[in-house]
C-alpha cells in the first residue's frame, strides 16, 4: 500500500488549504487515517485522526479550525485547515494503518509529505 498526499501550498495567515492523501496498492482496507506535522528539529506531531467508524481526534492547536474526513469509496482521507496561522506551517505527512487482504498483513504507512506555509 502506498499514500500519495496532495494539497500544501503557500497562503495568507487567515486562509484556507485541503489536504488529501490517497492510498493504491492491492486489495486493502485502511481502518484509521492521521495527519501529523513536523517543524525543522521537532518531533512529528498529530494533528488529527479518524477512525474506521468516524471517530474524530484533534489536536488541541487545531480544534475548531482543522476538520479531517475520509472517503471510504476512493480510499482518500482530507484535511480542511481553516483560519491558517504562521504556526501551522511544517511539512504535512498522512498516516494509514490497516489490512492488506492479498497477505493478510496489517499496514502502517506514511505519505511522502507536502509542505504547507502559512505567511503572516
Amino acid at each position: 500500500v502506498q499514500l500519495q498526499a496532495s494539497g500544501g501550498g503557500l497562503v495568507q495567515a487567515g486562509g484556507s488549504l485541503r489536504l488529501s492523501c490517497a492510498a493504491s496498492g492491492s486489495t486493502f482496507s485502511v481502518n484509521a487515517w492521521g495527519w501529523y506535522r513536523q517543524d525543522p528539529g521537532k518531533q512529528r506531531e498529530l494533528v488529527a485522526s479518524i477512525s474506521s467508524r468516524g471517530t474524530t481526534v484533534y489536536a488541541d492547536s487545531v480544534k475548531g479550525r482543522f476538520t479531517i474526513s475520509r472517503d471510504n469509496a476512493k480510499n482518500t482521507v482530507y484535511l480542511q485547515m481553516n483560519s491558517l496561522k504562521p504556526e501551522d506551517t511544517a511539512v504535512y505527512y498522512c498516516n494509514a494503518v490497516g489490512r492488506d487482504f492479498k497477505t493478510s498483513n496489517g499496514f502502517n504507512v506514511w505519505g511522502q509529505g507536502t509542505v504547507v506555509t502559512v505567511s503572516s
